[in-house]
């Protein structure tokens, strides 16, 4: 009994390193299913270096972009542009340029998750890496028929990666040129694993030594961030509901849910036009917005109109 509590206390407060871990984990299983079922090298010049880099650099692209336009911090960031700088003054430009900083290389790091370990896992695996780079190995590799011309050694090359296609003669000068390769792409893999790994430690550490914070007073800073943020979703999910209501209560003329309802409002078809249809956020005054067409009906007309009274047999509704 006492044990899993124990592990929900060493957990908490590490909910950063456990996302990390999660995204890490589904690239790693996302990039064994994308090469099982999508990669097949083309073996032809000029083709190899483009299919094997596409196959690199573009998943690592979408997924760095992916993992910016996840993190809530770079719509805060982009969002409040105006509340960072609109009535920044010459003393605290600084101190807002190194604000902003921060959290964009905290946004960056977190984006970088994803990519890099596509990467590295790519890496490692080197299918990828031979594909692209298998033609321009240097000649001294190449034991077999040195008398060829440089464009057929390339040639030559480039089937490599497809052993189906390399003639029997030349399976022994194949197999050293991809266990050369495949060397090559691991080391890099592993050493792109640890430059991470020391820079975020380093990171790490640099960050806790510059910070005006102790310990446990960071940890309870954390806490107290992470539970205001939680409370403050509940109470905009509460608020926007209630504040919703009034407006749906004005234009039907009872609450959604409600119980013995006693009469109902039949909205015209002008009114039904007014909250019908595509709507952007609309400035009201310096401090407020109508938020939908609804919000905006009911902020500016009166609730008149038919009302229908609800007999106490719901079978029944005459008109008052």
């Amino acid at each position: 009994m006492t044990f899993l509590p124990k592990w929900l206390t060493f957990l908490k407060g590490k909910e950063v390193v456990i996302a990390n871990a999660i995204i890490a984990i589904l690239t790693i299983g996302g990039q064994q299913l994308f090469s099982f079922f999508t990669f097949s090298c083309p073996c032809h010049v000029g083709q190899n270096l483009i299919y094997g880099l596409a196959f690199l650099g573009v998943p690592a692209l979408i997924l760095l972009i992916v993992g910016y336009a996840l993190n809530n911090q770079t719509w805060r960031l982009v969002m409040g542009k105006r509340s960072h700088f609109g009535r920044v003054t010459s003393s605290n430009w600084l101190l807002k340029c190194k604000l902003v900083c921060f959290v964009l290389c905290s946004i960056t790091g977190r984006a970088l998750v994803a990519p890099v370990t596509w990467l590295a896992v790519t890496l490692i695996n080197g299918s990828y890496y031979i594909c692209a780079v298998s033609e321009y190995v240097p000649g001294y590799y190449y034991g077999a028929a040195p008398n060829v011309t440089a464009s057929e050694r390339s040639r030559i090359l480039a089937t490599f990666p497809c052993s189906q296609l390399v003639p029997p003669e030349l399976t022994r000068a194949r197999d050293e040129v991809i266990l050369l390769l495949r060397y090559q792409s691991q080391v890099a893999g592993w050493l792109l694993i640890a430059v991470v790994v020391i820079t975020v430690f380093l990171s790490y550490c640099l960050a806790s030594c510059f910070s005006p914070l102790s310990f446990l007073h960071f940890r309870y800073w954390s806490s107290y961030v992470h539970n205001e943020q939680e409370l403050f979703d509940e109470a905009t999910d509460q608020h926007s509901r209630l504040y919703a209501m009034q407006n749906v209560r004005k234009f039907f003329g009872f609450f959604p849910g409600s119980e013995n309802v006693k009469e109902i409002r039949i909205p015209s078809l002008k009114e039904w036009q007014a909250i019908s249809g595509l709507a952007f956020l609309k400035r009201v005054d310096e401090e407020h917005y109508d938020y939908s067409l609804l919000h905006d009906w009911a902020l500016k007309e009166r609730a008149s109109g038919k009302y229908l009274r609800i007999d106490e047999d719901p079978g029944i509704i005459t008109q008052l």
